[in-house]
């Protein structure tokens, strides 16, 4: 496992490393806050790979939802072969479903939070995180846009909190964007380093600023084909083949939008709008139609495409046929 302690070249204490902060091989006890999709993708990943997972919701319901489609998933790997049957019921028994966050946390080395991408519901769950978790735990958020520094400010531990963004599908997809705070350490940084590639994720170290890297590129660009299509240059089908078929994209950019939700990219653009001060990050006037109206994408049945329950074919919306 590769060591994350970086020693003085004359020996002596750990340097920037405060001595508090579990490191990556001390690390086995993880507390997942948020039972979404990405809380719970999180939670399934950790689990599978040996940790003890405590997921956190205030919503049994939700709590249990989510351990039908982790189950799910589980069961999808050991049909493709990816784990054995006894795997999956070892992560499962490393699974614990707890509604209150005090307890969850109580004997986390890591809690990732991974609420809803709301900058007032970060914070506070991080005050609350802060107050509850042990000396030495890491918090990291799951945010894709909402500055660290800022989540870190109102705790006591800016040092020890982290940015884990992974991406959707948790189970399939390699990336995670680590990003550091004004105030990260470095044993911090290392330490999730390290355990993203125990987890057989691939690690980018990336700082601080509106959208970090992934959002910063991805989302001015599901912005500009949403222009091209209120401007009528094309259709969404198009707009969705050009760059599928021309740029080698595996999802189109309306697609894609509509996968991670209309109201997440809308906030995310408001981030970046807001953080740069520059008009081209504004939301496109569809988009913001659209979310008012509630058309979020795959989450509410209808985007840019219509989605209905087992049915996998592309059906643009009424709204944007020819």
């Amino acid at each position: 496992m590769e060591t994350v302690m970086h020693l003085e070249e004359e020996g002596g204490a750990p340097k920037n490393q405060p001595s508090d902060i579990f490191m990556a091989q001390t690390i086995h006890s993880v507390a997942v806050i948020g039972a979404g999709t990405m809380g719970n993708g999180i939670a399934h990943v950790f689990a599978q790979h040996g940790f003890t997972v405590n997921l956190v919701d205030v919503s049994q319901a939700q709590l249990d939802k989510a351990l039908a489609g982790i189950t799910k998933n589980l069961d999808r790997q050991v049909s493709k072969a990816v784990i054995t049957d006894t795997e999956k019921q070892a992560a499962l028994q490393n699974l614990h479903l707890v509604t209150g966050i005090e307890t969850g946390v109580q004997q986390a080395q890591l809690v990732i939070e991974a609420a809803t991408e709301n900058t007032d519901t970060k914070l506070q769950i991080f005050k609350q995180l802060d107050a509850s978790a042990p000396a030495g735990c890491i918090l990291a958020s799951n945010t894709s846009s909402i500055s660290i520094t800022k989540i870190a400010a109102v705790t006591q531990r800016p040092d020890a909190v982290i940015g884990m963004h992974f991406m959707n599908p948790v189970p399939v997809m390699k990336l995670v964007e680590i990003i550091n705070g004004y105030a990260t350490s470095k044993a911090t940084t290392d330490a999730i380093t390290a355990l993203a590639r125990q987890l057989e994720k691939t690690p980018c170290v990336v700082n601080d600023y509106p959208g970090f890297i992934a959002n910063r590129i991805l989302m001015p660009m599901i912005n500009e084909a949403m222009y091209s299509l209120y401007e009528g240059v094309a259709g969404v089908e198009e707009i969705d083949t050009v760059m599928k078929l021309g740029m080698a994209h595996p999802m189109g950019p309306l697609q894609l939008a509509d996968f991670i939700g209309l109201d997440v990219c809308f906030s995310i653009l408001q981030v970046l709008h807001h953080g740069f001060g520059n008009p081209k990050y504004a939301p496109c006037p569809l988009l913001t139609n659209m979310v008012a109206a509630g058309k979020l994408g795959v989450k509410s049945g209808e985007g840019f495409y219509q989605y209905t329950a087992g049915n996998k074919a592309l059906v643009i919306s009424d709204r944007f046929k020819q």
